[in-house]
């Protein structure tokens, strides 16, 4: 096999790709995250509102003085 002199034989586009897919990935799990939380509460509200309270909402009462 001879060697090339124009052939740069780097990896800097299967790095580029790499990172883009680690990227996608992180914001899929941050995505999916907050997506549990939003339904998590949801469903707590409508469980308290099933069980017919009226109080369920929780307040937020500010406790400066």
């Amino acid at each position: 096999m001879t060697h090339d002199p124009n052939h740069h034989d780097d990896d800097g586009g299967g790095r580029r790709a790499a990172l883009i897919g680690l990227m996608v990935c992180a914001v899929l799990v941050v995505v999916a995250y907050y997506l549990m939380n939003s339904l998590h509460n949801e469903s707590q509200l409508e469980d308290c509102l099933a069980s017919h309270r009226t109080n369920c909402v929780p307040l937020d009462i500010p406790t400066h003085k």
